[in-house]
């Protein structure tokens, strides 16, 4: 963020990565000859990106706070498999199916975090023992074996918000960003205008094919409370100043030990939902479920402006993010390129986005 000459705070993070992304709409659209945008490809790939969101949304809470967490990938995968032994072998009700992954997370979170909080651990060492175990555990608990839900369960990764619902939906937030924007004050209104008819826009892509999908809603819903919580809770304060800070944190009184027992705890409590949509996403829980899901999460945030040295990202960032590497993924799909680019590719993107961030901080005085 800078200030242009009238004194206007400028995105250029923000800017640079829109700008990117339509080149690289542009790019597929021309070499798929226009079946990258078609409503129901980027209907597809709204919900193929969902699993990869919640964990970035989560996982910008953790980097934020100049923490880091390796083990969400295979976490959410365990958690997913937990949740359909639940359902299938068990024959729990499908409301307990959901709500035991979600203890089970925070749970998982609570004693990683203390790990790191209480006997000062490194957290990549925490969470890279917790990789390990959770995905031995997978195994273990699947017996290498795919159990697959019955439709019930799957509607959380498979079905769609119908029409009408989706349009008021949309209306709603148009409503309240347009309200935004009268509050706003000269070109402040733009952005806000900007967005309101996006979310016009994107509702009709959606409704063009069969609706919002469900797992989107649920990201949009989540987005936006971490979002609030981020921004305007003091527990949200509180992780950036640990972030940005710790030793200035610590002697402004903030208890750090808590907050980061907090953030690992919301960040189990995300991979339990993740794992809970992967598996309904995708049909089944699977050995490998969720592995290396937590490096996209990582890029994801990146990516979208967090920085790895903490104090700085935001939620919608990391969404906008990881709309970038689902991008790149679904376009290349489409193209019948050869699987290895993808990584090669994405980690490319990653590299460019640490360096503009150490860049950037570095002409800061940072």
């Amino acid at each position: 963020m800078s200030e242009g000459k009238l004194g206007v705070r400028i995105p250029w993070r923000t800017l640079s990565m829109v700008g990117s992304l339509v080149a690289i709409w542009i790019v597929f659209s021309i070499t798929t000859d226009g079946t990258f945008v078609t409503s129901r490809n980027l209907t597809l790939l709204a919900r193929q990106m969902s699993v990869t969101s919640i964990l970035a949304i989560g996982m910008v809470m953790v980097i934020v706070a100049g923490q880091i967490d390796l083990s969400v990938g295979a976490l959410a995968g365990l958690l997913g498999a937990a949740s359909a032994i639940t359902y299938v072998n068990l024959g729990w009700p499908l409301p307990a199916a959901f709500v035991v992954p979600i203890v089970l997370g925070a749970v998982l979170g609570f004693v990683q975090g203390t790990l790191v909080a209480r006997l000062r651990i490194p957290p990549f060492i925490v969470t890279l023992g917790g990789m390990l175990i959770y995905q031995g555990a997978i195994l273990g608990t699947t017996g290498g074996v795919s159990i697959s839900p019955s439709r019930p369960y799957l509607f959380v990764g498979q079905a769609y918000v119908p029409h009408a619902f989706g349009w008021a939906i949309a209306g709603a937030i148009s409503a309240f960003l347009v309200y935004r924007a009268v509050r706003a004050s000269g070109t402040a209104r733009g952005p806000w205008i900007g967005l309101a008819m996006l979310t016009l826009v994107f509702a009709g892509v959606m409704n063009d094919y069969q609706g919002v999908p469900f797992p989107v809603l649920l990201v949009l819903v989540l987005a936006t409370a971490f979002s609030v919580l981020s921004k305007h809770t003091a527990f949200g304060r509180h992780l950036y100043a640990i972030g940005g800070n710790r030793e200035a944190a610590f002697y402004s009184g903030i208890n750090i030990n808590r907050h980061l027992v907090a953030v690992f705890t919301l960040m189990g409590v995300m991979s339990g939902i993740a794992g809970v949509v992967l598996t309904a996403r995708v049909g089944s829980a699977t050995s490998d479920a969720g592995r290396m899901m937590e490096l996209d999460a990582i890029a994801a945030a990146v990516i979208g402006g967090t920085s790895l040295l903490g104090g700085q990202g935001t939620v919608w960032g990391a969404l906008l993010g990881a709309l970038v590497m689902a991008s790149l993924d679904n376009g290349m799909s489409l193209m019948n390129t050869e699987s290895f680019w993808q990584p090669i590719i994405k980690g490319v993107i990653l590299v460019l986005a640490v360096g503009i961030d150490m860049a950037s901080r570095k002409n800061r005085g940072h």
